[in-house]
């Protein structure tokens, strides 16, 4: 009995051996279906999108002016402006220790009273000289000469009135009052200070006024316009509206570019010195357009994929041109008429299956 049972133990192994390698004949080859990516798709169409220029530049003052005192060697008295403050055309500013001056004032206003005097004796003496001449009482010479001593005097009057006038002019160059309305940018002066005459003492930002300059490359710097809409974002993110005041006549030599005046009337946030970026809106035009989703950075260049040979993609250099509301101009690389992958793009590579599906689907990789 014992014998038996012994060779009936290979005969089970060779069996069970054999039911196994052909249960592997049998099982699904599931490779290839799990390596295609789900993605949506969808036709390039032609919409009309706005016109832009992109540039960067400076935000200035429409007009800061230096501001001094016309009178020198005076000590100033009162500063009564601080940098931010805003000032209305004709405001005193600063103001000047007048005592030399008002002394001034009086000496000539003395000049001029001498002078009166003067001229009332000479006025005077030129009546008597005609009438003692009328009647040969004296020498013709002597005669002219008192009726000069009134054209003299009559001279050294106006000279005394000129010197007051300009006394009293110096005296009211010692307030310094604001040309015009603004805000008060800089101040470089100190109560006690001795001012001279023309030294920058404060910066006015006239009417409060502020433009941006922007830099274009000459071939953006045609197609700009005095009027053209500008639109900017300040440095807490809200938007910024202008126009464009001014376009330079020249380039610079060295970098080809040319600036824009942009008139800022509202300028929120932005501050004179500041650096912006924006960009100038020339209109609309039709233009051949994809989801801005389907655009694929690589390598410094920008492609996109597209349905090709059964359920492959292809990959396709294009020119993208201007951004709007999620779309994005392609302007070479497409005819127009391909089916274009929008969501999973950028998990592709040439010749890579994929499977299409609803938007909704691909984005969550179902």
């Amino acid at each position: 009995m014992f014998p038996t049972a012994s060779r009936s133990v290979p005969v089970l192994l060779v069996a069970l051996l054999l039911a196994a390698c052909g249960g592997t004949g049998d099982a699904p080859d599931t490779t290839e279906s799990a390596a295609a990516l789900s993605v949506a798709v969808t036709t390039p169409a032609t919409r009309d999108l706005p016109l832009r220029i992109a540039a960067s530049g400076e935000i200035a003052a429409w007009e800061e002016m230096a501001l001094g005192v016309e009178v020198g060697g005076q000590r100033i008295a009162k500063v009564l402006v601080e940098v931010g403050d805003e000032v209305a055309a004709g405001q005193p500013l600063l103001q000047l220790d007048t005592r030399s001056l008002e002394m001034q004032v009086r000496m000539a206003e003395a000049a001029l009273a001498q002078a009166d005097a003067n001229l009332e004796v000479a006025v005077a003496n030129a009546a008597r000289g005609r009438r003692l001449k009328e009647e040969q009482l004296i020498a013709a010479s002597d005669a002219d000469q008192l009726i000069a001593g009134e054209l003299t005097a009559r001279a050294q009057r106006q000279t005394a009135l000129a010197q007051l006038e300009n006394a009293r002019l110096q005296l009211g160059f010692a307030t310094l009052r604001a040309p015009y309305a603004g805000t008060i940018s800089a101040r470089s002066v100190q109560p006690g200070q001795v001012a001279m005459a023309g030294t920058e003492l404060l910066r006015l930002i006239r009417d409060n006024r502020l433009e941006w300059r922007a830099e274009l490359p000459e071939a953006d710097l045609v197609r700009i316009t005095p009027g053209t809409a500008v639109r900017l974002r300040d440095n807490v993110g809200d938007a910024v509206e202008g126009r464009v005041r001014t376009v330079a006549p020249a380039l610079d030599a060295r970098s080809r570019t040319g600036t824009v005046y942009a008139d800022l009337p509202q300028p929120g946030a932005l501050r004179a010195g500041m650096f912006a970026a924006g960009e100038f809106t020339l209109g609309s035009a039709p233009a051949l357009t994809v989801p801005d989703t389907a655009v694929v950075e690589r390598d410094g260049h920008r492609y996109l994929f597209v349905l090709a040979d059964g359920d492959r993609v292809a990959q396709r250099r294009v020119e993208t041109g201007t951004r709007s509301g999620g779309l994005v101009e392609v302007r070479s690389g497409l005819q127009g008429d391909e089916r274009v992958v929008t969501e999973g793009a950028g998990f592709l590579s040439e010749g890579d299956r994929v499977r299409v599906v609803d938007a909704a689907d691909a984005a969550t990789g179902d």
